[in-house]
């Protein structure tokens, strides 16, 4: 039979013919054709986009499709694969094990999970017996073969797996029956996902609304099982406690073996091993989950870091200011904070109690908060007078320390704390001047991102949820496409975040790659018509009038201690010069040298270059590693010859060696990498 597409051989008057779309050309194609005839000339589709929705390749086309071919190395093609790989996964357990009970088994960023209802948690062991079992299954090349399926029929075929005729009890509220839960039910009907044999025979089935791949042999051998960990139920403390394996999945196994060495770096560089090893930071159980104090060498880079930024706001015509750490609760119940927010917040102080001689209240406590953001104190310093048109644009800038109540689980490190520091600016201006201000306020930001190291961007703009928002259709429009405008006219790519915003207003997040191609987070840029009016700011505009103000709100490093951990990882704790805690060691052959090696440190000390002699009684090549394992980047050695010849020796982090360079031009070397911030 010829190829539905060609374009050169028309279908027989016997065989009547369909028009659909493909790849945005029309075209024809055999009535009764399926998604998998149509692309069956290349083996790196694996799924199609029919009528905006990803369907199995075995999906009949109709006429007036729209079809969209997804190959396998695609963002929606990896979600497929993984999905397949996370039921590869699920049938492989209970061939192991008949009695364990299925969860949820969805497609995550990099892989998959499963969580089964099992006696007795996973095994390193069992997790290699199961990655066997997988290969297995992939090596046979089973169909996955898809059957649609009454409610009552689902209720029946899976009474024996508890969880999953509870998600059938839920299909018609997917979006609040838990993580993952979307992936097996949903408005509409269900469906049921059989495993069949070359020969026709049914091996396992699985509640699911797919797409998956055509065969499990295209899973190929890029899957490995990764670790296994508890997991509560639909994500609720108040669910049974499940087993959840963890898997990755990748198109080939170079890709795998790329992803693990990843991975390995990753832990190589994680800011928390880092952390104990530099000597930067700890988390004192006596102090509390997720709160950071730092020693004196994080101390020196954190101070680096934001004297920097202090500097560049200066330039830019920011005003400083400084809010408490605490508040009466009024102050976030007009921001609404306490509406949207609260489960994000630290639970209330009852302070302010004043009682008789007889013990009776005479003035009742207040609810007093940690602050978790700076928007409202920076509203009432706005709020402290009149204001004027000619002020505007008011920027006011804070390093501000907020207090967040994340969940024990939910806390990592430094990227995900409780306490922390944001460089946190709110813009007040007017509607005619808020475009060109979140112009050169994007250009700012990635300016400043670039002066710390990082260079390669792309934009997300969060848009609003209509279920977690406030104000009117008419000011979120307004205020998204500009922020869109904004955007599109830096040049960079830029992706939605549909419903990602703040309650308050749409906002653009700058991501950020780091040296091991990781996307962090960074700088948030957030447009707020309604703020204003919940605190009713205003300033008297050129025609006398009282206008509102428009407020940007602006946290450039996000936080510190977060924008510190990212630092740690993407230099691997090996900083550039200008951030580094210790810039220069001086390392002396033999003790002798002490004294003609400490002039040239003490020179350097008087230029502000953080530099220190070692007079440890350490041998000479002991100093030296240790210097090389604290990531010094400069260490300056004499011997006799240096000494003689006024000169010094330089030994860099990389492992080489310039020798006999004047005392005067070993200075300037060491000056000009840190005052050009040299990236080495």
């Amino acid at each position: 039979m010829s190829s539905p597409l060609d374009p050169n051989v028309q279908p027989a008057p016997t065989e009547p013919a369909i028009d659909i779309t493909v790849a945005g050309a029309r075209t024809t194609a055999l009535a009764g054709s399926t998604a998998a005839e149509l692309f069956a000339s290349d083996r790196s589709i694996v799924v199609a986009r029919i009528n905006g929705e990803l369907r199995d390749l075995a999906t009949v086309l109709n006429a007036g499709d729209d079809v969209e071919p997804v190959t396998i190395d695609s963002p929606d093609g990896l979600a497929v694969l993984r999905h397949s790989a996370a039921h590869v996964l699920a049938q492989a357990v209970q061939e192991i094990n008949p009695k364990a009970k299925l969860g949820i088994g969805p497609p995550i960023t990099d892989g998959f999970y499963y969580d089964f209802d099992v006696e007795t948690p996973f095994t390193p062991e069992d997790l290699a017996a199961l990655d066997k079992a997988m290969a297995k299954i992939i090596k046979q090349g089973q169909t996955f073969r898809r059957r649609e399926v009454s409610d009552e029929d689902a209720l029946a075929e899976l009474a024996d797996e508890p969880y999953k005729i509870e998600l059938i009890g839920l299909k018609s509220n997917a979006s609040d029956a838990g993580e993952g839960a979307g992936v097996e039910v949903g408005d509409g009907g269900l469906s049921i996902y059989e495993n069949v044999l070359r020969d026709g025979t049914v091996v396992w089935q699985d509640l699911c609304r797919g797409p998956h791949l055509p065969s499990t042999r295209l899973i190929g051998n890029g899957v490995k099982l990764m670790r296994s960990a508890a997991a509560y139920w639909r994500g609720s403390e108040k669910n049974p406690q499940l087993q959840r394996v963890y898997g990755t999945a990748w198109p080939t196994k170079d890709e795998l073996r790329a992803y693990l060495d990843r991975l390995a770096e990753a832990e190589r560089r994680d800011h928390r091993r880092l952390g104990t090893e530099l000597d930067l930071f700890s988390f004192p159980d006596e102090i509390g989950s997720g709160l950071a104090v730092f020693h004196p060498k994080g101390g020196i880079i954190r101070m680096e870091m934001e004297e920097y930024s202090r500097r560049r706001h200066v330039e830019a015509d920011y005003s400083f200011v400084n809010s408490p750490h605490i508040t009466k609760a009024k102050l976030f119940e007009t921001s609404k904070h306490l509406d949207w927010y609260a489960d994000g917040m630290y639970p209330p102080m009852k302070l302010d109690e004043e009682r008789d001689s007889e013990g009776n209240i005479r003035k009742a406590a207040q609810d007093y908060y940690l602050k978790p953001m700076n928007c409202p104190m920076h509203n009432l310093i706005f709020s402290s007078r009149g204001r004027s048109y000619r002020e505007l644009p008011l920027r006011l800038f804070e390093f501000g320390t907020v207090y967040r109540y994340e969940k024990s689980g939910v806390v990592h490190g430094l990227t995900r704390a409780r306490g922390f520091t944001q460089d946190d600016a709110h813009i007040y201006t007017t509607r005619e001047q808020m475009k060109d201000e979140l112009s050169s306020l994007l250009s700012f930001v990635l300016d400043l991102l670039r002066d710390y190291g990082l260079e390669d961007f792309y934009l997300e703009l969060s848009t609003r949820d209509p279920e977690k928002s406030v104000g009117d259709d008419e000011t979120w429009h307004e205020a998204t496409e500009t922020l869109r405008e904004v955007a599109t006219e830096s040049g960079l790519h830029l992706v939605d975040d549909p419903g990602g915003a703040a309650f308050y207003g749409p906002k653009i997040s700058v991501q950020a790659k780091d040296a091991i191609g990781r996307t962090w987070q960074l700088s948030t840029i957030q447009l707020d018509f309604f703020e204003p009016e919940l605190f009713e700011l205003e300033y008297a505009a050129a025609d006398g009038t009282r206008q509102r103000p428009v407020m940007i709100h602006r946290a450039l490093f996000g936080s510190i201690e977060r924008f510190f951990a990212i630092l740690v990882e993407h230099y691997a704790g090996a900083f550039p010069t200008w951030l580094a805690p210790v810039q220069v060691r001086a390392i002396p052959v033999a003790e002798a040298f002490e004294d003609y090696l400490n002039e040239f440190v003490s020179t350097l000390r008087l230029q502000g270059v953080r530099a220190e002699l070692d007079t440890s009684h350490d041998r000479f090549p002991k100093k030296i590693r240790t210097a090389s394992k604290e990531k010094i980047p400069f260490v300056v050695i004499a011997g006799g010859e240096d000494a003689d010849a006024g000169a010094v020796s330089f030994r860099f982090r990389d492992g080489s060696q310039r020798n006999g360079i004047p005392l005067a031009e070993a200075a300037e070397l060491i000056l000009t990498s840190i005052r050009d911030r040299s990236q080495v």
